[in-house]
């Protein structure tokens, strides 16, 4: 466990490294960037943040209701909020795994059921992710080759994930373990291989990063650059990308670097570039953690002593 408290503190340590750099790199001309800022603009930008933090629920009540299992979409938001606001606190996304205890507790869901529902989540979420930003990479010239590479990466181990799928679907076995993991596939096909449900994901899973973007471009508007939306289209996608990547809690550090490098490259001045990444991540972030406060008060009072008990539970075993 100590070994695993450790890694948090270096990862919380990294994040604050990196900004830290990001910040004094560019300190003397801030007061300039500063100067013009409107800040009404954030108003729309949190406002879309919020919307989007809805489709994200009726995104997984959708993967849930093909797998048997029914929540609402307040239940299917709060969950997510919450796992989202772990995963701000503790690195290597564990907090996608507290999902699981909130739909066992309300809904008596199975661990599988659980488990397959994140996992076809985040595939669908970096195969949009990657598409988009293949897009993206049409109208943006002279892109850095690492970009393409990021980009092709996650649509071919997407492609490998389904091929799993459509493989593993005439697969029996009597073996205890293996069969646990062919229920999962099983699961995961049903709620990802269908024509509607596909239809569904690949929708929603693009409507929600497309929003996310809407989100970075007026932040940029803030500060009184009209950054073509192809460009804050590749940031943030090169953003989420190196963010899935668990180095710190919630990607803070590496996104916001991540964001300013294609900024700059595309001709923003690094002081404008560093402003924009760390807002439009501190209003995501800020969201994040103020809906996961709500829905824990949603939940009710069991929810704050289970995830503490999960999360000490899970460091004591991977330490």
């Amino acid at each position: 466990m100590y070994r695993k408290l450790c890694a948090i503190i270096f990862s919380v340590l990294l994040a604050v490294g990196i900004l830290a750099v990001m910040v004094i790199r560019v300190w003397n001309d801030l007061a300039d960037a500063l100067a013009y800022v409107r800040p009404l603009y954030l108003i729309p930008a949190c406002f879309i943040c919020l919307c989007a933090w809805f489709v994200r629920g009726g995104r997984y009540q959708s993967i849930l209701s093909r797998m048997q299992v029914s929540i609402s979409l307040i239940f299917s938001t709060a969950c997510i909020y919450i796992s989202q606001t772990v995963n701000l606190i503790v690195p290597a996304r564990l907090g996608d795994l507290i999902r699981v205890v909130l739909l066992k507790h309300d809904y008596d869901a199975t661990i599988s059921q659980g488990l397959s529902s994140i996992i076809v989540e985040r595939v669908f979420d970096i195969i949009s992710v990657a598409v988009l930003g293949l897009c993206a990479v049409v109208f943006v010239l002279n892109a850095p080759s690492w970009v393409l590479m990021l980009l092709i990466l996650p649509l071919v181990l997407g492609g490998i994930f389904f091929l799993v799928l459509i493989l593993t679907g005439k697969v029996q076995t009597d073996n205890k373990y293996i069969g646990y993991v062919l229920t999962m596939m099983n699961e995961m096909r049903n709620a990802s291989l269908t024509p509607r449900s596909a239809c569904v994901l690949a929708v929603t899973s693009l409507g929600i990063w497309i929003l996310d973007t809407a989100i970075c471009s007026l932040v940029a508007l803030m500060f009184g650059q009209d950054i073509p939306f192809s460009i804050v289209l590749l940031a943030v996608v090169a953003g989420n990308l190196v963010k899935a990547v668990p180095l710190t809690p919630g990607g803070v550090g590496t996104y916001e670097f991540a964001l300013a490098v294609i900024f700059e490259l595309a001709g923003t001045s690094p002081a404008v570039s560093t402003l924009i990444a760390v807002i439009d991540h501190l209003i995501k972030n800020g969201i994040t953690l103020i809906g996961g406060a709500i829905s824990i008060m949603y939940l009710g009072d069991w929810v704050i002593p289970e995830l503490s008990e999960s999360i000490k539970k899970r460091l004591k075993d991977e330490s």
